[in-house]
Protein backbone atom coordinates (compact mmCIF):
# COMPACT_ATOMS: atom_id res chain seq x y z
CA UNK A 1 0.00 0.00 0.00
CA UNK A 2 2.50 2.38 0.42
CA UNK A 3 4.43 1.53 -2.12
CA UNK A 4 1.74 2.47 -4.40
CA UNK A 5 1.16 5.58 -2.40
CA UNK A 6 4.54 6.20 -2.93
CA UNK A 7 4.34 5.81 -6.93
CA UNK A 8 1.70 8.05 -6.82
CA UNK A 9 3.60 10.97 -5.11
CA UNK A 10 6.39 10.88 -7.40
CA UNK A 11 4.13 10.25 -10.82
CA UNK A 12 1.50 12.28 -10.23
CA UNK A 13 3.84 15.69 -11.03
CA UNK A 14 4.93 14.23 -13.84
CA UNK A 15 1.56 13.36 -15.19
CA UNK A 16 0.27 16.95 -14.39
CA UNK A 17 3.79 18.42 -16.23
CA UNK A 18 2.01 16.26 -18.99
CA UNK A 19 -0.66 17.13 -19.13
CA UNK A 20 -0.39 20.34 -17.84
CA UNK A 21 0.28 22.60 -20.91
CA UNK A 22 -1.27 25.30 -21.72
CA UNK A 23 -3.14 25.93 -24.82
CA UNK A 24 -2.34 28.17 -27.59
CA UNK A 25 -4.89 31.13 -27.11
CA UNK A 26 -6.17 30.72 -30.71
CA UNK A 27 -9.87 32.16 -29.55
CA UNK A 28 -8.43 34.85 -27.09
CA UNK A 29 -6.16 35.96 -30.41
CA UNK A 30 -9.36 36.51 -33.02
CA UNK A 31 -11.10 38.30 -30.28
CA UNK A 32 -8.49 40.87 -29.60
CA UNK A 33 -7.88 41.55 -33.15
CA UNK A 34 -11.25 41.66 -34.03
CA UNK A 35 -11.91 44.16 -30.87
CA UNK A 36 -8.77 45.71 -32.84
CA UNK A 37 -10.11 46.10 -36.15
CA UNK A 38 -13.30 47.31 -34.84
CA UNK A 39 -12.04 50.12 -32.91
CA UNK A 40 -9.90 50.97 -35.93
CA UNK A 41 -13.05 51.06 -37.94
CA UNK A 42 -14.56 52.94 -35.73
CA UNK A 43 -11.77 55.88 -36.10
CA UNK A 44 -9.95 55.87 -32.94
CA UNK A 45 -6.85 55.82 -34.61
CA UNK A 46 -8.08 59.08 -35.31
CA UNK A 47 -9.68 60.26 -32.12
CA UNK A 48 -6.97 61.33 -29.58
CA UNK A 49 -8.53 60.00 -26.85
CA UNK A 50 -8.92 56.20 -28.16
CA UNK A 51 -5.69 56.36 -29.64
CA UNK A 52 -3.54 55.13 -26.97
CA UNK A 53 -5.97 52.39 -26.29
CA UNK A 54 -5.82 51.12 -29.34
CA UNK A 55 -2.07 51.18 -29.65
CA UNK A 56 -2.02 49.61 -26.59
CA UNK A 57 -3.76 47.05 -27.99
CA UNK A 58 -2.11 46.47 -30.88
CA UNK A 59 1.27 46.20 -28.80
CA UNK A 60 0.05 43.51 -26.86
CA UNK A 61 -1.49 41.79 -29.54
CA UNK A 62 1.94 42.04 -31.07
CA UNK A 63 3.50 40.52 -27.98
CA UNK A 64 1.20 37.98 -27.37
CA UNK A 65 1.85 36.38 -30.97
CA UNK A 66 5.40 36.37 -30.08
CA UNK A 67 5.01 34.86 -26.52
CA UNK A 68 3.11 31.83 -28.55
CA UNK A 69 6.05 31.21 -30.61
CA UNK A 70 8.33 31.13 -27.77
CA UNK A 71 5.69 28.98 -25.91
CA UNK A 72 4.63 30.87 -23.56
CA UNK A 73 0.82 30.21 -24.24
CA UNK A 74 0.03 31.19 -20.22
CA UNK A 75 1.60 35.09 -21.15
CA UNK A 76 0.04 35.13 -24.26
CA UNK A 77 -3.25 34.82 -22.77
CA UNK A 78 -2.81 37.27 -20.70
CA UNK A 79 -1.53 39.45 -22.97
CA UNK A 80 -4.90 39.21 -25.33
CA UNK A 81 -7.05 39.44 -22.54
CA UNK A 82 -5.49 42.85 -21.88
CA UNK A 83 -5.55 43.23 -25.65
CA UNK A 84 -9.29 43.11 -25.80
CA UNK A 85 -9.93 45.19 -23.12
CA UNK A 86 -7.81 47.84 -24.41
CA UNK A 87 -9.57 47.43 -27.63
CA UNK A 88 -12.84 47.39 -26.23
CA UNK A 89 -11.85 51.21 -24.29
CA UNK A 90 -10.86 52.33 -27.63
CA UNK A 91 -14.12 51.80 -29.26
CA UNK A 92 -15.79 53.29 -26.58
CA UNK A 93 -14.23 56.09 -26.77
CA UNK A 94 -14.19 56.36 -30.83
CA UNK A 95 -18.53 55.84 -29.92
CA UNK A 96 -18.49 58.40 -27.86
CA UNK A 97 -17.11 61.01 -29.79
CA UNK A 98 -19.21 60.55 -32.25
CA UNK A 99 -22.31 60.45 -30.14
CA UNK A 100 -21.11 63.47 -28.99
CA UNK A 101 -21.13 64.81 -32.53
CA UNK A 102 -24.79 63.93 -33.21
CA UNK A 103 -25.91 65.34 -30.27
CA UNK A 104 -24.48 68.35 -31.18
CA UNK A 105 -26.12 68.41 -34.68
CA UNK A 106 -29.34 67.72 -33.63
CA UNK A 107 -28.57 70.75 -31.07
CA UNK A 108 -27.86 72.78 -34.04
CA UNK A 109 -30.63 71.35 -36.29
CA UNK A 110 -33.40 72.03 -33.54
CA UNK A 111 -31.63 75.91 -33.76
CA UNK A 112 -32.09 76.03 -37.32
CA UNK A 113 -35.58 74.52 -36.88
CA UNK A 114 -36.70 77.18 -33.76
CA UNK A 115 -35.56 80.33 -36.08
CA UNK A 116 -37.40 78.88 -39.05
CA UNK A 117 -40.34 78.57 -37.38
CA UNK A 118 -40.02 82.04 -35.83
CA UNK A 119 -39.55 83.42 -39.29
CA UNK A 120 -42.61 82.26 -40.49
CA UNK A 121 -44.45 83.89 -38.01
CA UNK A 122 -44.81 80.75 -35.14
CA UNK A 123 -44.51 80.98 -31.63
CA UNK A 124 -43.11 79.19 -29.47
Amino acid sequence: MFKLIGSLIIVSPILAACGGSFPPPTQRLADAQAAERSARELGAEKDPSAQLSLKLAQDQIAQSEKAVKDGENEKADSLLLRAKVDAELAIAKAREKGAKGDVQKAVDDSAAQKATNAGQGATK
